[in-house]
């Protein structure tokens, strides 16, 4: 069963022993990030520095020279990924013998919606979400459609994995994160993630005005801790029949985002190239694992990474979609200091294998402790 790790440039760049110290752990490959966005990371082994800070969403590498003069674009990172950090840690792996595929973050951008406030998503409230593009804005897409084709595209990489394309809504760990007071279901999620900015307003093809209060009204027994039934309470609280229009709004709006940026980085790859996305098959569903039609997106991608943090329930809709060549990674979580236990990764991989996956992505190698890692050495021997 194949196996990548998840990395981040500097967790390489400037450790000599970081690229053979990844291939022992006995992956295929590494899923080393090109455009990230803002975060603080540990680096439990490098021999420069412990902690890393990346001030803001970055590409890490340097952007090409058709950016100038656009509206949107992104920002090269600063001294924690200086110059073409992905390409350095890129060829380091390679002479390691570890096949590289690009991660890449799309609709999730702090920096973006710092300076472009009309480009983020303005739920029911009136309240902006900076850190979430809205991917029904024309001008959004055409700037996530090339940082896509760019990003995914980088020498040394054979294949792409794509993280947030699609709608990013309220769940997101934003600096000090104070929003676990009430829990919000999914229900609650996707009702404070409906955006009403005007490209969206008008897409509805609803009255935007009552259908905002409409929103603040089934909103109201969310926060008085009220039982939260998923689509139902949604149907519930809008009526079916709204509720049904800006579900189609906004899965029209992913499903058409999805399919141009694939075609994008299609176009702009080699022969070969594999381009996966990270997915939930629950369609309304929104995050870093954006919600999909399983049948759709595998007419389109080769395949996805599925997060499997809570068990490997969402891998079987895929399963039933998938051809002899799809690539169906089970996406698990090896740091014991994030909820993981690595110790049961062979086991976990087993209950993957049984439920459709055929690869397993395993989160995340330059966070992991020495412990983690020798955990995830044994659990993958004989795989």
């Amino acid at each position: 069963m194949r196996a990548s790790v998840f990395v981040y440039p500097w967790d390489v760049y400037g450790d000599p022993g970081a690229p053979g110290r990844i291939a022992s752990l006995g992956v295929a490959q590494v899923t080393l990030a090109a455009a990230y966005h803002s975060t603080r990371a540990l680096t439990p082994r490098h021999p420069r520095h412990r902690v890393v800070t990346a001030e803001y969403a970055a590409v890490l590498y340097p952007p090409g020279g058709f950016w100038a003069g656009r509206d949107l674009r992104p920002h090269p990172a600063g001294d924690w990924a200086p110059g073409d950090a992905f390409g350095a840690a890129a060829s380091a792996l390679a002479s390691a013998g570890v096949e590289v595929h690009s991660w890449v973050v799309l609709a999730h951008n702090s920096r973006l919606g710092a300076e472009h406030p009309d480009t983020s998503v303005v739920n029911a409230y009136g309240d902006r979400y900076p850190w979430a593009p809205c991917i029904a804005q024309p001008r959004v897409r055409a700037y996530l459609t090339s940082l896509a084709a760019e990003a995914a595209v980088r020498p040394g990489a054979t294949g792409t994995e794509l993280e947030s394309l699609g709608w990013y809504g309220l769940a997101h760990l934003h600096a000090h994160d104070k929003t676990g007071g009430v829990r919000l279901g999914e229900a609650g999620q996707y009702l404070m993630s409906l955006c009403f900015c005007p490209a969206c307003a008008e897409g509805y093809g609803l009255d935007t005005d009552e259908l905002a209060a409409g929103v603040r009204a089934a909103l109201e027994p969310v926060w008085r801790g009220a039982e939260d039934d998923g689509w139902e309470s949604v149907e519930r609280g809008l009526g079916a029949e709204t509720a049904a229009a800006t579900r189609a709004w906004r899965e029209s709006v992913a499903r058409t985002l999805q399919e141009e940026v694939i075609a994008a980085v299609r176009a702009a790859a080699p022969e070969g190239f594999r381009v996966l996305l990270h997915a939930d098959p629950v369609s309304y569903h929104c995050g870093a694992n954006a919600g999909v039609d399983p049948a759709h997106i595998l007419s389109r991608a080769d395949g996805v990474v599925v997060p499997c943090v809570d068990g490997t329930h969402r891998l079987a809709p895929f399963a039933e979609h998938a051809g002899e060549r799809t690539v169906l990674a089970a996406n698990l979580t090896v740091v014991s200091g994030m909820g993981g236990n690595p110790s049961n990764l062979r086991a976990d991989a087993a209950r993957a294998r049984d439920e459709g996956a055929n690869e397993l992505r395993l989160y995340h190698a330059g966070l992991a402790s020495d412990a983690d890692l020798a955990a995830v050495r044994e659990g993958l021997a004989g795989w």
